[in-house]
């Protein structure tokens, strides 16, 4: 590895200018903003691809956002090209369609000729991997504030050709408190959780609130695509398994967060086709996996990913751990969500779904009215039991519609 000024980073990246090449960096809250500036300046056109990309992505004409999950700071954008598929398969992408040319990491800086990829791993060894077997170009921006995390984010400097030292703190995301509805939710999905359970919560209000009722269990294990600071609620409560390694893929949260896993020998940040691999899931005992939606159907299918007719979000990991779940000894998986969406002004139990199903075949469907069982059952218990935990103004609808679609006679 180089450590380069701007003016040799803009050298090095003259090359690419005559081309449009595929950029993947960093996404949710570890992109490498200032190395990303310098990319946009130096190509008139590329190709961007990261995941859940939140606020300050370039956005302008010859730029065109690559992305299998949706994030905040290329959802509206025009040249948005969504890619779907499960989280788990992302890496093959870059090994068949959809290979790099350039590869933007956010990194620690070296030691003893290594660096960590910090709280970010995700997809980013089979994009370093791809992009150095076709001889393009991988750059690190070193940040002393990234905290260092064990697994297969270490990395030989030999495979970073530049480095751009940047000192930054590292972005959070703005903290929410969930609302009692999401409380409510979050303690019934917690009822579902037993002592020696091993956790994956997704990304929502629903699975943070559903941290705030495991504070009495004990021996809990976590194997997940992500984790926040609701891993670190659980340790300061004692109800994690200390015997046991955190697994994930990638985090984001507090100051407080970042500082607990720098050098925390137990938490261990895995590839993704490594933690969501769906039979590397059911080997976990009592996996329990819990996911928001925004619509469940009559028969039990969700749709995390599509709002308005249009692509939100994506895939993610949902379909991976639900499937593992439901194959590991004891396992359970969770869809929750709120029955009335305020702003819609519309049930989320729905005869069928406005979009592409997600996931489907879950344990339980909780909302604030209740739980409803799912696997095993048949398609008329199934939507007899979604029409229970349905908001009340939507009961009488979703009757005469599971009876018009035979479900219910």
């Amino acid at each position: 590895m180089r450590v380069v000024d701007e003016v040799a980073l803009q050298t090095a990246l003259a090359p690419f200018a005559a081309s449009r090449p595929r950029v993947v960096v960093a996404g949710n809250f570890a992109t490498p903003h200032a190395v990303l500036g310098c990319v946009d300046k130096a190509l008139p056109s590329y190709r961007l691809f990261a995941l859940n990309a939140q606020a300050g992505m370039p956005e302008r004409a010859g730029v065109v956002h690559e992305t299998p999950f949706v994030g905040p700071g290329v959802r509206h954008s025009a040249r948005l090209d969504y890619l779907p598929a499960r989280l788990s398969l992302v890496p093959r992408l870059f090994a068949r369609t959809h290979a790099p040319d350039i590869v933007l990491l956010h990194t620690t800086v070296p030691r003893a000729g290594r660096i960590s990829l910090g709280v970010e791993v995700n997809i980013l060894p089979a994009a370093i991997e791809s992009v150095r077997s076709r001889g393009g170009l991988v750059i690190a921006q070193l940040n002393p504030q990234m905290p260092w995390t064990y697994g297969d984010g270490e990395l030989s400097t030999d495979l970073i050709d530049l480095g751009f030292e940047v000192d930054e703190t590292l972005t959070s995301p703005v903290p929410r408190q969930p609302g009692e509805l999401e409380r409510v939710i979050g303690d019934r999905v917690s009822a579902f959780v037993e002592d020696g359970a091993t956790l994956q919560l997704g990304i929502g209000g629903v699975p943070d609130a559903t941290v705030s009722g495991l504070m009495g269990r004990r021996g809990l294990r976590i194997w997940t695509e992500m984790f926040s600071d609701g891993v670190l609620a659980l340790e300061s409560a004692g109800a994690l398994d200390r015997d046991e390694q955190l697994v994930a893929s990638f985090l984001f949260g507090s100051a407080e967060l970042y500082a607990w896993v720098d050098g925390n020998p137990r938490v261990r940040m895995l590839r993704t086709e490594v933690t969501n691999d769906p039979g590397e899931i059911a080997r976990h005992p009592r996996m329990t996996s819990v996911n928001g939606a925004l619509q469940v159907d009559l028969f039990g299918q969700a749709n995390a990913s599509w709002a308005g007719g249009r692509i939100y979000s994506g895939f993610g990991g949902q379909s991976d751990f639900v499937v593992g779940a439901l194959h590991a000894a004891g396992g359970v998986a969770v869809v929750a969500l709120p029955s009335w969406h305020p702003k819609a002004g519309r049930s989320t139990i729905v005869a069928a779904l406005d979009g592409p199903a997600t996931s489907f075949q879950h344990s339980w469907v909780v909302t604030e009215q209740g739980a409803a069982a799912i696997w095993p059952a048949s398609s008329r218990d199934q939507a007899r039991n979604l029409i229970q935990v349905a908001h009340p103004d939507a009961r009488q609808a979703l009757q005469r519609e599971a009876t018009a679609r035979g479900l219910l006679s």
